[in-house]
C-alpha cells in the first residue's frame, strides 16, 4: 500500500451541518471538502455508510452492501423534478424544532426517507425504471446484493419493523412458494427501494469525484460482523452459524476484562469460517469489493476476529462462557488479494491483542492503530505515546467511540493530567492543540482527528460511547464551525510545519 505521510479529519456525512435534521451528500459535504483542501488536509475518514439498523448505529446495519439513503441530498433529487421545491422546504422548516447540532435519528430519518420514496414514485410514474443508468446499476449489484436488500427491506416494512426472525415462519425459512408470492406481491415497493440506493451511489460518486478533484481522498470503514437483523443474515445464512429457524447457535461479543467482569454480548451472529473457505470466500470477496467502489483506504474493524474469535453461546445473556475459537487469519485476506488486488487495509488492533494478531498483521503489511487517550497510565515508553510511535501506523488523538479529548482531558485524573501536561511541557489553556500537534510532528504516516477535536468540544459532542443504546451518532458540526477560519488556518499552518501537507 502507498501511504504517504498525511492527514486528516473523521468526520461522519450524518454530522454535516444544513437544514433538514441530518447531513447529506449535498452542498454541505462538497464545502466541508473544500475546508479540508484548503487546510492541505488528504483525508476525511468516515463510518460505514450502510443503513443504520437499532440505535442509529452504522456498525448495526440492515446491510453490510446497501448505502444509508437517510444520506441523500433531496435538492439532488429537486433537480431531477422527483421532488418539489416546496415539499423540502417545508420538511426543512419542520426540521427547525430540533437542535442544530443533533441528528435526531428517530424523529427526522422516516421523514427524509418518506420524501425519498415520493421521489421514487414520480421517478417510476415518469417511467424511471427504463433509465440506462438505473439498469446498469441493478444489473452491477442486483445478484450480488440488491434484489436481496430490496425484498428483505420491503418485508420488514410490511412486518412493520419487526426483526425478520419473528415474520412468517415460511419466510423466515425462505420456502420458495412464499418467497415467490412476497416478490409479486411487493415489487413496486422494491423498485422505489432500489431507486433509493441507486441515488446513494450516484450521489456518493459524484461527492467522491469532487473530492478527489480537490486532493481529499475517502478513508472508509469496515465492520468485521454484521447485524443479526440484516439482509445479510436472512439471505446467506450459509455463510452464518444459524440454525434452519434462523436463530444462532452462537454470537459474537468479548471476554470478561479489566472494564467489565461480564464482558461484552454484541449478539452478531458468527461466520461459518469452513463454509466461506469452501466458497473461496467470495462473500468477503463481493463485501470488499462494494466498499472499494466507495472509498480509497479501508479500515478493518475488531481486526483480531480474523486471527481469533470470542464464540458465546446464544442462550447466555453474558460472555463469560464464551471460548476462543480459530478465525481464518490469512486465508481471507489472500483470497481478497488474489480476486482483487491489493487492498489498502488499516487493521483496527486496539485492545488486549496478542502476539499471533500482531504477527497476521504484519504478515499481510497492514499499519495498526495508536490512540492518543488511551497513552498516560505513567508507563514513560507507552506504545501509545508519540515518540514511540512507527512510521507504518494510523495516529488518532481519539477514536469514534472515544468521549472528545477535551471531554476526556477534563474527566481524568489529576495525576494524568499532570502526566499529559509534562509529556508536552504545556500548561492546560491549549493543551489539547499541543495534544495535536504532538501527533501531526510524530513518525505515524498517518493522523486523524476527530472534527470535535479540531475545535476543542466537550464530551457534549461525543458521538459514541460504547455498551450504550441511547444517545449516540447524534452529534452534528454547526455551519459555523464549519466556517472557523482560525482553526482551519491553524490546522493548515502545522500540517505544513509536518511535512503532512497534500501538496508534497
Amino acid at each position: 500500500m502507498d501511504l504517504q505521510r498525511s492527514s486528516g479529519l473523521l468526520l461522519h456525512p450524518t454530522s454535516l451541518p444544513g437544514p433538514g435534521g441530518c447531513g447529506s451528500l449535498g452542498d454541505w459535504a462538497r464545502r466541508f471538502v473544500d475546508r479540508l483542501a484548503e487546510a492541505e488536509q488528504t483525508w476525511w475518514q468516515i463510518l460505514p455508510l450502510n443503513p443504520p439498523g437499532h440505535g442509529g448505529s452504522p456498525y448495526s446495519a440492515t446491510s453490510a452492501f446497501a448505502g444509508n439513503p437517510v444520506l441523500i441530498d433531496l435538492w439532488g433529487l429537486e433537480k431531477r423534478q422527483w421532488l418539489s421545491a416546496d415539499d423540502i422546504s417545508k420538511f426543512e422548516a419542520d426540521c427547525e424544532k430540533f437542535p442544530a447540532s443533533q441528528y435526531v435519528i428517530d424523529q427526522v430519518a422516516p421523514a427524509r426517507l418518506d420524501l425519498v420514496r415520493r421521489a421514487a414514485k414520480k421517478w417510476r410514474d415518469d417511467g424511471g425504471e427504463d433509465d440506462p443508468g438505473y439498469r446498469a446499476f441493478c444489473e452491477t449489484h442486483g445478484a450480488v446484493w440488491l434484489d436481496e436488500f430490496a425484498f428483505f427491506s420491503a418485508l420488514k416494512e410490511e412486518y412493520g419493523g419487526a426483526s425478520w426472525q419473528e415474520w412468517p415462519a415460511q419466510l423466515v425459512r425462505r420456502e420458495p412458494v412464499a418467497v415467490e408470492e412476497a416478490n409479486r406481491r411487493l415489487s413496486d415497493v422494491m423498485e422505489e427501494i432500489k431507486f433509493a440506493q441507486w441515488q446513494f451511489f450516484e450521489q456518493w460518486d459524484e461527492l467522491r469525484k469532487y473530492a478527489g478533484e480537490k486532493g481529499v481522498q475517502l478513508f472508509g470503514d469496515l465492520p468485521i460482523f454484521v447485524a443479526m437483523d440484516s439482509a445479510d443474515a436472512w439471505a446467506n445464512r450459509r455463510w452464518f452459524q444459524l440454525r434452519a429457524e434462523g436463530d444462532p447457535q452462537a454470537v459474537a461479543g468479548v471476554p470478561p476484562d479489566y472494564f467489565s467482569e461480564t464482558g461484552q454480548r454484541w449478539g452478531n451472529p458468527l461466520y461459518d469460517w469452513d463454509a466461506l473457505a469452501d466458497d473461496g470466500y467470495q462473500w468477503w470477496v463481493e463485501r470488499v469489493e462494494q466498499v472499494r467502489r466507495t472509498v480509497d483506504i479501508v479500515r478493518v474493524d475488531h481486526f483480531r476476529g480474523f486471527d481469533e474469535y470470542w464464540r458465546i453461546p446464544a442462550e447466555d445473556e453474558t460472555a463469560v462462557n464464551g471460548r476462543w475459537e480459530p478465525g481464518p487469519k490469512d486465508a481471507v485476506f489472500d483470497a481478497i488479494r488474489q480476486a482483487l488486488g491489493e487492498v489498502p487495509f488499516v487493521a483496527e488492533d486496539l485492545g488486549t491483542i496478542t502476539d499471533e494478531v500482531y504477527a497476521l498483521r504484519d504478515r499481510q503489511g497492514l499499519p495498526g492503530m495508536k490512540v492518543l487517550q488511551f497513552a498516560f497510565d505513567g508507563d514513560p515508553d507507552h506504545p501509545f505515546l508519540p515518540h514511540t510511535y512507527p512510521e507504518w501506523c494510523v495516529a488518532y488523538t481519539g477514536t469514534h467511540d472515544n468521549d472528545t479529548t477535551r471531554g476526556w482531558y477534563e474527566k481524568i485524573s489529576d495525576q494524568e493530567r499532570h502526566r499529559v501536561r509534562s509529556y508536552f511541557s504545556h500548561p492546560d489553556e491549549g493543551i489539547i492543540g499541543a495534544m495535536i500537534a504532538g501527533l501531526w510532528h510524530s513518525k505515524a504516516v498517518l493522523t486523524i482527528i476527530p472534527a470535535q477535536d479540531l475545535f476543542g468540544l466537550g464530551s457534549q459532542a461525543r458521538m459514541n460511547t460504547p455498551g450504550t443504546a441511547e444517545d449516540n451518532w447524534g452529534w452534528r458540526m454547526s455551519a459555523e464551525q464549519l466556517e472557523d477560519n482560525q482553526s482551519f488556518r491553524w490546522l493548515k499552518q502545522l500540517t505544513e510545519q509536518s511535512g503532512r501537507n497534500s501538496q508534497d
